[in-house]
């Protein structure tokens, strides 16, 4: 026998067919891989979510730990707080003692007393407070501190809703006009004066801005324009100091009588009446001090003219706040001539 036969009966014993299972396809290899993949996310995910679960307790614990913190700080302050009135309360009554005086009455008892007296129901309390647009209750509050927290936000003096919000009660335009050319000596009378100038001051600034919004969007937009609504904003600011002086009833009546006077005179449409006394309360008559004043030993003639006090007065050097709010009552006077110009032409200011 040949050596071909040789190597065809050698092949034709080996050429088995391999089983199936020994060819893995290439879909197969990706679906698992595709699944350990999906089971390893799901791993990491289910870790995640652990973590927070975790974190989220420890941030209960934390929370809970805090609050019990603050509520013993509070406890132990308000503890040292009576302690500490309880002590001053002592050392007063051994301090009168000894002066010969009674001894304190208990404020804390009587404040509470008189809370008792017009005690309201704690349902009712917390319906009020809403409606005041308050939180109904305070972590660790009582009943009683409730109800101060109520009477202190009723007390509170209601403002006005105008360019300048103040106490004082404003009266309608029928009744701004001042009749007086002097401030009265009565207090209810004073204080009607002030609620008028006040008045007065706050239709002025109302009918600026009207007028500033009714202008068109091009003149609004121009330079002139926005200086204007600058000089109007700026006035409300300036005036401020004068309301809360008009509030507190302590304005001088050396600034007091010529403001009096000028808003007379620009209701009667007097414009340049009033600008002279304006002149005469910003400038005054005084002699100002310019240059040298103490050249030597001896004092220059007529040297106690610059410290006169009184009408002749330069309130204009008194203070910042003084010369910011009496520029702005020129402003006001300058837009009130326009807005209501005189019957005499003679009257309008330059």
């Amino acid at each position: 026998m040949d050596f071909a036969s040789l190597m065809g009966s050698a092949m034709g014993k080996q050429s088995i067919a391999p089983k199936s299972g020994n060819f893995v396809r290439r879909a197969d290899v990706e679906a698992e891989r595709e699944e350990a993949y999906r089971i390893e996310q799901s791993a990491i995910a289910a870790a995640k979510a652990e973590k927070a679960i975790n974190k989220r307790k420890l941030e209960e614990i934390e929370a809970e730990k805090k609050a019990v913190r603050e509520e013993k700080r509070q406890r132990l302050a308000e503890e040292s707080k009576i302690r500490r009135e309880k002590e001053e309360r002592i050392e007063e009554n051994a301090k009168r003692k000894r002066l010969g005086l009674p001894p304190l009455a208990e404020a804390k008892a009587v404040e509470e007393t008189s809370m008792l007296k017009d005690d309201i129901e704690d349902d009712d309390l917390r319906c009020l407070l809403r409606d005041l647009e308050q939180p109904i209750a305070l972590f660790a509050e009582t009943h009683t501190a409730r109800l101060q927290r109520y009477r202190a936000l009723i007390s509170k003096p209601v403002l006005s809703n105008g360019p300048i919000p103040t106490t004082l009660k404003l009266v309608p335009e029928a009744e701004m006009e001042i009749k007086v050319t002097k401030p009265p000596s009565a207090s209810k009378e004073l204080n009607h004066l002030y609620c008028q100038l006040a008045s007065y001051f706050t239709m002025i600034l109302e009918e600026w801005t009207k007028a500033l919004d009714r202008r068109d969007p091009e003149v609004k937009a121009s330079r002139e324009g926005q200086a204007a609504y600058a000089a109007m904003e700026q006035s409300k600011i300036n005036l401020e100091p004068l309301f809360r002086k008009f509030e507190k009833g302590d304005l001088a009546k050396s600034i007091l009588e010529p403001i009096v006077e000028i808003v007379a005179f620009a209701q009667k449409r007097r414009y340049v009446d009033a600008n002279d006394t304006y002149l005469q309360l910003s400038i005054g008559k005084a002699a100002w001090p310019i240059g040298v004043t103490m050249v030597g030993i001896h004092e220059r003639s007529a040297r106690e003219k610059l410290h006169e006090h009184g009408r002749e007065t330069a309130h204009i050097l008194s203070d910042e706040s003084t010369r910011k709010y009496l520029q702005a009552i020129k402003r006001c006077l300058s837009f009130a001539q326009t807005r209501w110009p005189p019957d005499d032409h003679m009257q309008l200011m330059g």
